[in-house]
């Protein structure tokens, strides 16, 4: 099956980008230069630059044209997405490690997150993603028993936990606090960041129709890490 053209382009521009060729704040080539060299439509260029823009790789200026984006990774503000597809979604590749997955007692601001009592035994996570091997994010979470028995059982390295309770616990609602924070001693190691790095941490709550599903705390370094999105108003 041939590859469509919007795909050839998006990896050129990949390709491009990853090989050091164009570097960050470089101007891409305009639709018309791409539908040219492609020899397919401007619609089809467009479709190209506007996923990629999408996905971080590059960003658009009114009126100046489309550049390679800064080297941090960006994650959309106004959307759950899986990490891993991110990390794909720019052409990088994906790795993960799980470092803890077990049962624990909830604690007073665990229980309160999760709709529990305090003390009960809720499951718990902890896994580094990594982007190009560099640790992007540590996610730490806790998860609803009573709504997914079956979390201990599962092979994070396969699929996330999101991708994971998206499918079991089909996510209705979502709630986030974002924030700058100082990593301590254990969480610098995991993200193999110094002393002096400022995170992000992102707090978050997800619920299905039965109630809340997890609480998560995901910690980016600052250094690797932004967040971004893109409004549409109808006038």
């Amino acid at each position: 099956m041939a590859t469509p053209k919007f795909a050839e382009i998006k990896q050129f521009i990949l390709t491009k980008v990853e090989s050091g060729e164009w570097q960050q704040h470089s101007r891409v080539p305009s639709e018309n230069q791409l539908a040219e060299l492609f020899d397919c439509s401007r619609m089809t260029a467009r479709r190209a630059l506007t996923e990629l823009t999408e996905s971080g790789v590059l960003e658009r200026s009114q009126g100046l044209g489309t550049f390679v984006a800064g080297l941090k990774s960006q994650s959309s503000m106004m959307a759950i997405r899986n990490i891993a597809d991110e990390i794909k979604d720019r052409g990088h590749g994906y790795s993960v490690k799980q470092l803890a997955l077990t049962q624990t007692q909830a604690t007073a601001q665990i229980a309160i997150a999760l709709g529990l009592e305090e003390g009960s035994e809720v499951f718990y996570s902890v896994l580094v993603h990594c982007e190009q091997g560099t640790p992007l994010q540590l996610e730490e979470r806790f998860v609803n028993p009573q709504l997914v028995p079956d979390y201990l059982a599962q092979d994070f390295s396969l699929q996330t936990p999101h991708e994971y309770l998206s499918f079991v616990a089909p996510l209705t609602e979502a709630r986030h606090t974002i924030e700058a924070v100082v990593a301590d001693d254990i969480q610098r190691e995991r993200l193999q960041i110094t002393q002096s790095e400022p995170c992000l941490q992102i707090l978050r709550r997800t619920w299905s129709r039965q109630g809340v599903v997890s609480f998560a705390r995901l910690l980016h370094p600052g250094s690797r890490f932004r967040l971004g999105g893109h409004l549409t108003f109808n006038r």
